[in-house]
């Protein structure tokens, strides 16, 4: 049996990922109790013993963490910023081309941002294939529910009541340095990162993200990137393609909230192309993509314990 330790199990990511593995018989789960979870020796001595060690914890916290991991043995998966774009350690997103395989031999595994996944799942498959250049300037905006913000910001909202400023989208990182935006340029292999509007709209979880292109931009048009996706999802994980006319004319970010897979669509015409991902920011965009990171390192079924289609 696996020995699976969380590291932060008191946060938003940590809790959902508990819950989800508190009923697997395949797995003995540690938790740390209130009062040891931030002692350090404690820490060290469950990271150290764990077949697998979560970490749901801010960058820093993050970064302690692996320092303090002595067994080789110990696969780490990171759901934080600190390590996505770093050397030696494998972006666990197992539906892009080869990476399965490496995910599941890994021992340093970086799980995407919630943002970043939407954008990555629409936009590598087309700079792999040669429809979208390197080169391309895109633009995308993402929707996320309340919950990608943490306790914090699930306080607030609970606390909002009639207040108007949380009663619509509320857009943030204006200053387009948004902490995804660094996994997306080197994920997709792009030469400049993207125009990028994230808006936190007022439903607890769920997520949509659409990028938008020029045709311009578009070798082969709507045709090619409805194929390119038609092949790169097909049976793969836990993303899937839809067409565009089996889906209603108003995309809802809330529609896929509670579960772990990913849908993805494109939109428009030849002149002007709308692609939109939809999943749940805690599901794919955060603990359901780490556990089907952590299914495929001790060798489960890649979907065991995750809502899917």
């Amino acid at each position: 049996m696996m020995r699976v330790f969380i590291d932060g199990s008191a946060g938003t990511t940590g809790l959902r990922i508990r819950e989800r593995l508190a009923s697997r018989r395949d797995i003995s789960l540690d938790v740390l109790s209130d009062g040891m979870r931030k002692d350090v020796s404690a820490r060290r001595d469950s990271l150290n013993k764990a077949d697998v060690a979560f970490l749901c914890l801010p960058d820093a916290a993050a970064e302690e963490a692996v320092s303090l991991v002595e067994n080789p043995a110990t696969v780490i998966i990171d759901t934080s910023t600190a390590h996505r774009v770093a050397g030696g350690w494998e972006y666990g997103f197992p539906e892009l081309a080869g990476r399965r395989e490496r995910i599941a031999r890994a021992r340093r595994i970086a799980n995407p941002g919630c943002h970043a996944s939407g954008f990555i799942a629409l936009v590598e498959p087309l700079v792999r294939c040669g429809i979208v250049s390197r080169s391309a300037r895109i633009s995308a905006f993402s929707l996320t529910g309340y919950s990608g913000g943490g306790k914090k910001m699930i306080e607030e909202y609970a606390r909002s009541g009639n207040d108007a400023e949380y009663l619509g989208g509320r857009q943030y990182a204006l200053g387009q340095t948004h902490k995804h935006l660094p996994e997306m340029v080197a994920v997709c292999a792009l030469e400049s990162a993207p125009v990028f509007a994230p808006v936190i709209v007022p439903h607890f979880s769920g997520m949509e993200t659409a990028v938008m292109l020029s045709g311009a931009d578009v070798a082969g048009g709507m045709a090619a990137v409805a194929e390119c996706y038609r092949s790169v999802y097909a049976g793969n994980g836990l993303v899937r393609y839809v067409e565009a006319g089996d889906l209603p004319p108003v995309l809802s970010s809330a529609s896929l909230s509670g579960r772990d897979d990913m849908e993805v669509s494109v939109h428009g015409n030849d002149d002007r192309l709308v692609l939109v991902a939809r999943f749940d920011n805690l599901g794919k965009g955060a603990c359901g993509a780490a556990i089907q990171n952590m299914n495929l390192v001790i060798g489960a079924e890649e979907t065991e314990g995750l809502v899917c289609a």
